[in-house]
């Protein structure tokens, strides 16, 4: 099929497996872009939930090295990050079977795989990044129950490689929750024919979560945003040459295949019905979209509030419960 044929090639040369390539096997292997701690969770800004510090107690101590590169980098995301597998394992735990989860381009795949061993196979995750050096930190603490892993980037991952792999088969029928995490951005801006893509193999009803550093209307708030992002959480994690470094090898190559709020709600509108907006972090926003208001709405009502300080949120309709309407029919 011809626009299949072009989205594939367009992929094929997209940044993430070309000029950036080196950075991101370099970053995953921990030779580069490695902070001066590992993040922690803030437990300050997450309930005093049992179950909810079991979870972090596990993910914490199964995280690799392209994760602490990740957590060091954007604000509050490692809360955040915790704060969506609660909600995952809780709307699991409501369902009579168990709830199968892609996590497409998403490093080691730690949140994946930690939910799959915490949750003792009530969720069946597949992870997928084109770095070796990712698989191996999947692997480093023993084959992990309930958990697969596909060494390949995202537009590879066909139903036809769903089928005939025999590690997953289990997923050929689809998944029940999606998420992509800051990986469209590393190939184009092509939302509305990447989400397309990635939407065959959502189930009906099923949920997709989309994690994205988003432009801004104006410029000037976008690079204020980058200032605190850079000065007021990343200095904690990285001295300042390396920051430097990163604006100057990933992030302007990074910024030409973002797209605006604006620009994703219509794609995703092209799609699904119901789309809500779930976290902001200065230019970061997570948003959750689905064509079943009712099991978007269980789900969302699963999470906690955001864990995030009130500084960095600039998304005016995100509320404490996390259930602002980004978009409501096709657009």
């Amino acid at each position: 099929m011809r626009g299949l044929d072009d989205f594939l090639a367009e992929c094929d040369h997209g940044p993430r497996i070309n000029e950036l390539a080196d950075f991101f096997a370099a970053t995953a292997a921990g030779k580069s872009g490695m902070p001066v701690r590992r993040p922690l969770a803030d437990a300050r800004l997450l309930p005093g939930d049992e179950l909810l510090r079991d979870f972090v107690r596990l993910h914490g101590s199964r995280q690799g090295y392209f994760d602490q590169h990740y957590h060091g980098s954007i604000p509050c995301r490692l809360e955040e990050e915790c704060r969506m597998a609660f909600a995952v394992l809780k709307y699991a735990r409501l369902r009579s079977t168990p709830l199968s989860l892609y996590s497409l381009g998403t490093a080691e795949g730690t949140m994946a795989r930690t939910l799959s061993e915490f949750s003792d196979g009530q969720v069946l995750s597949l992870s997928c990044s084109p770095n070796p050096e990712n698989y191996k930190s999947f692997m480093a603490y023993g084959e992990p129950p309930h958990a697969e892993f596909f060494i390949g980037p995202f537009h590879r991952l066909t139903k036809d490689a769903l089928g005939s792999d025999r590690r997953l088969t289990k997923f050929k029928k689809g998944f029940d929750l999606i998420l992509e995490d800051t990986t469209f951005q590393m190939y184009s801006p092509n939302r509305p024919k990447q989400i397309e893509f990635v939407a065959q193999n959502l189930k009906e009803g099923g949920i997709f979560v989309f994690v994205e550093k988003f432009r801004a209307a104006d410029e000037d708030d976008y690079r204020r945003r980058e200032e605190q992002k850079d000065y007021g959480f990343k200095a904690r994690y990285f001295p300042p040459a390396e920051i430097e470094r990163k604006k100057t090898a990933v992030l302007g190559t990074m910024f030409n295949n973002e797209v605006t709020l604006e620009e994703m709600a219509r794609a995703v509108g092209a799609h699904f019905n119901h789309c809500i907006l779930t976290w902001n972090s200065g230019n970061f926003c997570s948003l959750a979209a689905s064509n079943s208001k009712e099991n978007l709405d269980l789900y969302v009502s699963q999470m906690p509030g955001p864990a995030i300080p009130h500084e960095y949120v600039y998304e005016a309709n995100l509320s404490s419960n996390a259930t602002s309407a980004v978009t409501e029919g096709p657009a």
